[in-house]
């Protein structure tokens, strides 16, 4: 009877505090993500180097079973800049870049397949022309 009553006394006293500790790391780490973002961004680093050490941070933060994607860690550091105007006005000009242009984006990727496609159809005739050539009168 003792065992029963800790466990009705302190589950839902365990219960009350879980959810709250698996949301705060989150919070804080998209929050703390974007003030890497805008302070390395602001400070004349490109963004490729900013966007790695936020998403960086962000991933190592939240921990759990599922990882964190770059869209939504690009997401959480929108959301951070969106909620705290005041203290990331000056980050706003940046956020254009977590999310790059698509059609720029599926014309890189068609050019990219085409150059690929071209150069395994080279690779191809070289291979075919490097072997022996063909004698036609030989027999």
């Amino acid at each position: 009877m003792k065992g029963y009553l800790k466990v009705k006394i302190f589950l839902p006293i365990i219960l009350m505090f879980v959810p709250t500790l698996l949301l705060i790391p989150k919070a804080s780490a998209g929050s703390f993500g974007a003030e890497i973002f805008c302070t390395m961004r602001n400070g004349g680093n490109d963004h490729e180097s900013s966007w790695q050490a936020a998403y960086s941070y962000i991933k190592k933060q939240k921990g759990g079973l599922f990882k964190t994607s770059p869209k939504q860690a690009a997401g959480q550091i929108i959301e951070t800049v969106v909620r705290e105007r005041d203290k990331f006005s000056y980050c706003v000009e940046y956020l254009n870049q977590l999310y790059p242009d698509r059609k720029l984006q599926m014309e890189n990727n068609r050019k990219e397949k085409r150059r690929k496609q071209e150069e395994l159809l080279q690779e191809k005739e070289n291979k075919n022309s490097s072997g022996e050539a063909f004698d036609r009168y030989s027999y």
